[in-house]
């Protein structure tokens, strides 16, 4: 078996994008921060700095919502009809297919993450994504309803006003586009603070959304760090409601704020330790490849990550070795060469927090089976790592390591898997793999979370409602379902006088 090192690809020799936008997106134009602070941000393949990028705090956050209100209160956008909305979300989508590779390029160099997976999956979708809401745009309408009295009475489903959206970093891309898109569908304005380690995706879009015809007000983009940008946003008396996704400590901190300033909706889609379950009847290579892709794509810097995996004693000992085997195959390193299947973790943080939960699972007493280390001795890269003898109660177990660490269990009834995979404070996700109908349903059925593939995984779609249950949050992401959070119902009531119908 070659060794770790032998499959590390060095970095390549593709040239870096030049970087056009650092500046905050404020009414249609890039500005300067008023206290005029920058911040570093870095290539987590060099741990070299990329660029700096105006700091967003208080008084921008405030500036960038009295362009939403002015923009929502007495602009165009909200008064638009849906079609005409529709259009303009369309040329959007063309011009971000048409500067894709540069797109790609600014996700690879601040996030780390792969270059052709961002060519041919994230933009395509976030271009598919817009056009799915343009789409919705002039299909937004309320109901007649049925009045017991002599009255005609209808609903109208109007924008909510000014939304505020705080991404994470993990997706730049699809995050930006999972809020922003049916919020101008709904017609409203928005202030978005992009992740302050992966900002430049999100200016590039600002930008793009000015030629497409967006206009002035209608989107601010604040990059800038959640202690400060963030919780303005949060707490701001002029924003009517707050989408987060990130961690359940900072969306528990959102939801505070919310509450505290004007009692404003909030979504949130927090953390998730997802339970990928495999019954004795799986075909296993398939289960393996399942496995490996759910906890090692975007290098375990998912919400959705099949971290706890629970395999059934009688193929255990043939999946663990397979698993195994596969997981030192997997090629680290620069994720432009399209060999590559894991780049770097996204910052020094988040590459030290992956290690140090590492540590302490071979500190509680957990069998490290693969990796557990740095690979090479720059940029933020660690092998995929598999624990065994894993104990539910431990923290590699319970808590979001968010990193390429998988946990696997072994079960031996449909009772005891169902059991262990709920023995979570998160409930985003969860894997079936298996060839029984019967089975299939009886723990879908059972396993409390937002979305559950059966024989995939990571099967995402415009069309599927995406959030989660207990404490991965509440609201959905995705779908039709989306639009309800950027929406008000109102009842219009009339009397009718003398109607022989009544």
């Amino acid at each position: 078996m070659a060794s770790l090192s032998h499959h590390v690809h060095p970095h390549s020799s593709l040239n870096t994008p030049t970087i056009k936008f650092t500046k905050l997106f404020i009414n249609g134009q890039f500005l300067d921060s008023i206290s005029g602070r920058a911040f570093e941000t870095v290539d987590p393949r060099t741990e070299e700095v990329i660029t700096e990028v105006a700091e967003g705090t208080e008084e921008d956050v405030d500036l960038a919502v009295k362009a939403a209100r002015v923009a929502f209160d007495s602009g165009p956008w909200p008064r638009m009809t849906g079609s005409e909305r529709a259009k303009i979300m369309m040329r959007w989508a063309d011009l971000i297919e048409e500067n894709l590779e540069e797109i790609a390029a600014l996700d690879t160099i601040d996030g780390g993450k792969l270059y052709t997976s961002c060519k041919a999956v994230d933009i395509p979708h976030v271009a598919s994504l817009l056009r799915y809401y343009a789409g919705a745009a002039d299909k937004i309408h309320g109901e007649v309803l049925k009045s017991s009295r002599n009255f005609h009475a209808y609903t109208l489903m109007e924008p909510i006003g000014v939304v505020g959206h705080i991404i994470p970093w993990n997706f730049p891309t699809h995050m930006f586009f999972a809020k922003v898109s049916p919020a101008l569908a709904a017609g409203c304005t928005m202030v978005l603070k992009p992740a302050e380690q992966t900002p430049l995706s999100a200016l590039f879009y600002a930008y793009l959304s000015q030629l497409a015809g967006i206009p002035d007000g209608v989107l601010n983009v604040i990059p800038g760090f959640g202690r400060t940008a963030g919780a303005a946003i949060s707490s701001h008396m002029n924003i009517d409601a707050v989408s987060f996704t990130g961690s359940t400590e900072t969306g528990r901190r959102v939801m505070q704020a919310a509450a505290m300033s004007n009692l404003k909706p909030v979504s949130l889609e927090l953390g998730g330790k997802s339970p990928l379950i495999i019954f004795n009847d799986a075909d296993v290579d398939r289960a393996v490849d399942l496995a490996l892709f759910g906890i090692l794509c975007n290098k375990g810097e998912v919400c959705v990550a099949s971290s706890r995996v629970y395999v059934h004693e009688g193929i255990y000992e043939e999946f663990e070795k397979k698993v195994v085997e596969k997981s030192k195959a997997w090629v680290v390193g620069d994720p432009f060469d399209p060999k590559v299947q894991q780049g770097p973790q996204v910052d020094k943080k988040q590459f030290d927090k992956i290690l140090s939960y590492i540590e302490h699972g071979k500190r509680e007493g957990a069998t490290l089976l693969t990796g557990g280390k740095r690979v090479g001795n720059k940029g933020y890269y660690i092998e995929p790592t598999i624990f065994t003898n894993v104990k539910e109660d431990m923290l590699i177990a319970q808590d979001e390591i968010f990193g390429p660490v998988m946990t696997l269990f072994k079960f031996k009834s449909i009772e005891e898997a169902i059991r262990s995979a709920n023995n979570t404070r998160y409930g985003l996700a969860a894997g079936i793999v298996t060839k029984n109908l019967d089975i299939a349903n009886t723990v879908s059925r059972n396993i409390r979370a937002g979305i559950v593939w059966i024989n995939c995984y990571f099967a995402f779609d415009n069309d599927f409602p995406y959030g989660g249950y207990k404490m991965s949050g509440f609201g959905r992401d995705y779908g039709l379902h989306a639009l309800h959070k950027y929406l008000q119902v109102k009842s219009v009531v009339t009397p009718i006088y003398n109607s022989p119908w009544l």
